[in-house]
């Protein structure tokens, strides 16, 4: 089968309250969706997120037009070829050509990938904990009250956009709230220097339901890492933005650690995004999937979730959450796939064994201006 045609989809939401974390507000949300269909009439989805006239230059001058007429055979090295170009619409095209490629064979993506350990995967909800009201913390608690009520028993709040004092008065708010029977994760998006972190190991102390603090300093800074997870109480998790499977090397064999958060968009392609998870598994860590922007890519990392083996004999019925951004956002529904209980049921069928919602795509369509 060769590539026929390629359809693409930039999608826009302007934000009516904006929210946050650490890095700012976000006045929006994006997705960037894109079908492939073959000269059999095969078809494929895909998904990326980036600034959007980016992309859409990319994939209408670039992209498509060296794509055209390749065999899907060949996805490998076709997505290799992207990465150089630009790895967020590598990934898109990998998960396009591997849902064509499970469709041309009657295989469902968790067939393909060997068949699943399980049926159900959990998730936890994660939230932009910062708003522009003045009472924010009172927003934030009536959000996570939200989420409780709906089954979710674990989740994830912001910490490093305010001072150490005021994020930790709301994290006291938070645990006041959970009374202990809800999973906490706090999200620093690498605010901190050690001293810093070092200020909330009192707090964290105090209760046994933290699940971990993410990226509290910059990646790169393996050595100090290191010496947190060794002075912490709480495990450490982070690698959301690295792109290259061997990247986490460095992270894995120092034992920097003891989650990691590759995101199935950040890598490239679905394959490497696999070969992250292995390479996890091999050093005994566990790895928990970062995937905050994009509906499609949350089913592909739930997929790969279902599909990865326990990752100790201690944890043989259980597997590492996958996150589920409950902000406002209307392209979580791009997919019918929605939580209860705090799990997803992983879909039946062949290829992703759901459809895309095409009115959606239509109603959200970006119409080309800025949106700075």
């Amino acid at each position: 089968m060769l590539i026929h045609h390629i359809e693409t989809f930039p999608l826009f939401y302007r934000l009516p309250k904006p929210y946050g974390d650490a890095n700012g507000m976000k006045m929006y949300r994006t997705s960037y969706l894109i079908r492939i269909t073959t000269d059999a009439g095969v078809e494929g989805w895909g998904e990326c997120a980036d600034w959007l006239p980016t992309l859409h230059k990319g994939f209408r001058e670039r992209i498509i037009p060296y794509l055209i007429g390749k065999p899907i055979v060949d996805r490998s090295q076709l997505v290799l070829t992207l990465n150089k170009w630009h790895s967020r619409a590598a990934a898109a095209v990998s998960m396009a050509l591997t849902e064509i490629l499970t469709k041309s064979s009657g295989l469902s993506v968790c067939d393909l990938w060997g068949g699943k350990y399980r049926e159900k995967v959990p998730v936890y909800a994660s939230f932009q904990s910062y708003s522009e009201e003045p009472d924010w913390q009172k927003c934030s608690l009536g959000a996570i009250e939200k989420v409780v009520a709906e089954g979710f028993n674990k989740i994830k709040v912001k910490i490093g956009g305010k001072s150490i004092a005021e994020d930790q008065q709301h994290v006291l708010s938070v645990q006041a709230l959970l009374q202990g029977s809800i999973d906490l994760a706090l999200d620093a998006n690498q605010s901190y220097d050690i001293a810093a972190v070092i200020e909330w190991q009192s707090l964290l102390r105090k209760w046994p339901n933290f699940l971990w603090m993410e990226e509290p300093l910059q990646m790169k800074r393996i050595a100090e890492y290191v010496m947190l997870r060794n002075r912490l109480s709480v495990p450490l998790a982070g690698g959301e933005n690295i792109e290259m499977a061997a990247d986490f090397i460095p992270l894995l064999s120092e034992h920097a650690l003891d989650f990691i958060t590759p995101d199935p968009m950040h890598v490239t392609g679905i394959d490497v995004y696999r070969e992250t998870l292995r390479f996890a598994r091999n050093f005994g860590i566990r790895a928990t999937p970062h995937v905050y922007d994009g509906a499609l890519t949350r089913l592909y990392a739930l997929f790969a979730q279902a599909c990865l083996e326990p990752w100790s004999k201690m944890g043989a019925d259980s597997i590492e959450p996958v996150e589920w951004d409950v902000m406002e956002n209307p392209f979580t529904q791009l997919i019918s796939v929605q939580p209860s209980n705090g799990e997803i049921a992983i879909p039946r069928g062949i290829g992703t064994g759901t459809e895309i919602n095409l009115e959606l795509l239509e109603f959200y369509q970006w119409d080309g201006s800025s949106y700075v």
